[in-house]
């Protein structure tokens, strides 16, 4: 079994791949705590490790210094308000409004498989793959339960958790803060790693000690960002890519989130993440419950591509869903660089008919099809087509895509409403907004409230209706701005403080509604590029806009801090048009293929107007992506260099599971004179294997490609690119 209870040490142990995770109940008060995180253990009790022997004991053999055990011992999941000084993960005001929670354990129950989440995106598996622990905590002076759940999978190194509220009570009670998950660290020297970043700067890594007091990441914006990601990993000083103990958490979520490290007086690291408490207040009525995010926890004694490795088998194998789970991706042109607003359907053919010449599988209408949209500051909301650009109406313009061969994919914001829009004239109401306030635009829109579910199924209706209008086989869904003004016409005045989550459960609703009633599409999330590249968005879509920067030396920085968490599958990744539209670079068309290839490929320019020696490029990539995907797709990322840290070149590779081949791709960023060539060191091979370098007809043992390396010729110019290719030798 993966879990389970040893009744005379009264501890739970939960075994994944190569890792134990260690909890234990100190005194007979029922205190639950963590004593281990780390390589896999045998059957030794290790809850020593949570020093309930040591001063200040326990509160049944020392009650005279309950705040001292309180405040030092490892909480498994801490509450507020009556001795532990530090962060909290809950706090709940009861209707007198005190704020005092303890919660011990009640009762426990092991199964296989494990339960979804109600209304949240969560991992998933069967009775034969998962098992999971559920541990009832409970306050009985408030009547108030909390279950703790705990699932692993077979062969995944990841510990999955949530929590659940119960209230139990006759009055009801207001949540002010839930976290998903929290996790004391013993005493050790830390880094960090956190992404940060800006609008087509997305996810970039920052690695820095874990200094004493709290500290990490959030989002207030209703979504991560771009700024922000709900991801940390602690890691030894020592840690590398390859070796080392690296601690990463994850929140499956895509809203306000508060991801953060305390370090406190003993030298201890308190690791959680949650709902951002910014702004929430949940009112939790007798009888009521309350769902929190699921959350994941990753050990790797591998440094971060064994992190990232985790990461990315949990996500493929029991996050992401539905028909294109383990399918290619079509390869698609997408006409926003090319056209912006000003397209037609003449226009949009002549792409398409040129496009399939070259072997591109699906044409994607962005932005502008729709109501008075000749540019971004009007018409969201009034989704029905503007048959002044598509005379004959979308259906004539989908079949024409359709009859060269081509699948034809379409841009929607349903989120979104403008404030000249026959939409916003006939509901102003339907706008997030605070009465009595002028509301802050964005992009000359405002937000529609999502957590009114009148509103939701208005919105449905309508992209249903055009999603059965014509062959549409791809949706791209965007969001093109933060929440603000927060008030909602739907929510009493005691309730506004749910205006956040709900909006974020009204948007999973939308979509899970989407991928139910039209099972074949293909959804493509987007938020203004990157901002909304998170775990909850994978449950619903399995590829998601990498970011709206398609340079391909700015993708390097961006795609590495994504790929840290996220398979390649799921990154959006295109070859765009040059000078590159959002910083002015000209980079190689062969390079910028390249670089795309890590992720689901495609074009986004205007491919009748390129250079012919581009155009004529198209073909080789295209061929090169149904070579090289099912190993893009499916393989085992790693990390050998990156220009982010030596402002020369980057370097990575994909491995297939069965070591048979490898892909590495070489960019390199600054030329260099007088230099001679640059040794490779390759990842993940099998030693013992013989490989070929296709191209060469020598073989290399894998050690010696791993040991002794290959070796990459200096190339002539800046943003030069090369992929090798590593096969078995048989």
């Amino acid at each position: 079994m993966a879990i389970r209870y040893n009744e005379k040490n009264k501890s739970f142990q939960l075994d994944t791949k190569s890792a134990s995770y260690v909890i234990g109940i100190a005194d007979a008060e029922g205190f639950v705590g963590h004593a281990y995180f780390g390589k896999k253990l045998g059957e030794d009790d290790v809850t020593y490790l949570m020093r309930a022997q040591e001063h200040p004991f326990t509160p049944e053999s020392n009650s005279r210094d309950r705040l001292s055990f309180l405040d030092c011992f490892p909480m498994e999941y801490p509450t507020g308000g009556v001795g532990d000084f530090r962060e909290s993960a809950i706090a709940v005001r009861s209707s007198s409004g005190h704020r005092g929670l303890q919660l011990t354990l009640d009762s426990y129950n092991i199964y296989r498989g494990k339960k979804p989440l109600d209304g949240l995106p969560a991992t998933w598996g069967s009775e034969e793959d998962t098992e999971t622990l559920e541990l009832v905590l409970t306050d009985k002076v408030l009547n108030i339960k909390a279950v703790l759940s705990y699932s692993v999978f077979d062969g995944i190194d990841a510990v999955v958790r949530s929590v659940k509220l119960y209230n139990e009570s006759a009055e009801p009670v207001f949540i002010e803060r839930i976290m998903s998950a929290s996790m004391d660290m013993d005493n050790k020297e830390y880094d960090k790693i956190l992404l940060n970043g800006s609008w087509a700067r997305e996810r970039h890594i920052e690695r820095t000690p874990v200094n004493y007091g709290i500290q990490g990441m959030s989002s207030v914006r209703g979504e991560e960002g771009h700024q922000t990601h709900p991801f940390m990993a602690l890691l030894d000083k020592t840690a590398t890519e390859d070796v080392g103990d690296v601690y990463g958490i994850n929140l499956i979520y895509s809203g306000n989130f508060l991801t953060l490290a305390d370090r406190g007086q003993f030298d201890t690291v308190r690791l959680m993440t949650g709902i951002n408490p910014e702004g929430f207040c949940w009112k939790l009525n007798p009888g009521e419950s309350f769902q929190a995010p699921e959350a994941v926890l990753v050990y790797s004694g591998e440094g971060l591509n064994g992190m990232s490795h985790a990461f990315h088998d949990l996500y493929r194998t029991h996050l992401i869903r539905g028909e294109y789970r383990h399918k290619k991706r079509p390869i698609l042109i997408n006409n926003w660089e090319a056209t912006y607003f000003d397209f037609t359907t003449e226009k949009l053919l002549a792409i398409a008919k040129e496009a399939s010449k070259l072997g591109i599988e699906m044409l994607v209408m962005d932005d502008g099809w729709f109501g008075n949209r000749f540019d971004d500051n009007r018409a969201l909301g009034d989704w029905f087509v503007n048959e002044e650009k598509l005379p004959g109406g979308l259906k004539y313009l989908v079949d024409e895509v359709n009859k060269l061969g081509m699948k034809f994919g379409i841009w929607l914001e349903p989120e979104m409403i403008s404030p000249d829009s026959d939409l916003y004239r006939a509901h102003p109401d339907w706008a997030i907004q605070i009465p009595g306030r002028v509301g802050g635009l964005a992009r000359n829109q405002y937000v529609l409230d999502m957590s009114r579910t009148e509103i939701q199924d208005y919105i449905f209706d309508l992209v249903a209706g055009i999603l059965r209008s014509a062959n549409i086989e791809y949706v791209k869904w965007d969001m093109n701005r933060p929440l603000s003004d927060l008030g909602s016409y739907g929510l009493s005045a005691e309730c506004q403080g749910e205006l956040y989550h709900r909006y974020v459960l009204g948007v999973y609703r939308l979509q899970e509604r989407l991928v139910t009633e039209f099972p074949h599409l293909l959804l493509e999330n987007c938020s203004g590029g990157g901002a909304r590249f998170d775990a909850g968005m994978l449950y619903y879509s399995p590829q998601i806009w990498c970011s709206d920067n398609t340079d391909a030396i700015e993708r390097l920085s961006i795609q590495e801090g994504t790929a840290l968490i996220y398979p390649l599958s799921a990154m959006g990744a295109h070859v765009s048009d040059c000078p590159n539209h959002t910083v002015g670079r000209v980079t190689p068309f062969e390079t910028r293929g390249y670089v795309a290839l890590a992720g689901t490929f495609g074009y986004e320019l205007d491919v009748t107007k390129i250079p012919e020696e581009d155009r004529k490029m198209i073909p080789e990539q295209v061929a090169m992506y149904h070579k090289y995907n099912d190993l893009v797709r499916t393989g085992d990322y790693y990390r050998i260099a990156s220009y982010r840290q030596n402002h020369m070149y980057d370097c990575y590779m994909v491995v297939a599971k069965d070591k048979s081949e490898a892909l590495v791709t070489f960019v390199q960023v600054m030329g260099r004179a007088n230099s001679h060539s640059r040794r490779i060191l390759l990842k993940g091979l099998c030693p013992d294997k013989k490989y070929r370098i296709e191209g060469e007809d020598r073989t290399y043992l894998g050690s010696t490609l791993m040991q002794a390396g290959i070796l990459v010729g200096n190339m002539w110019g800046d943003y030069m690119g090369k992929l090798i290719h590593i096969v078995e030798a048989r």
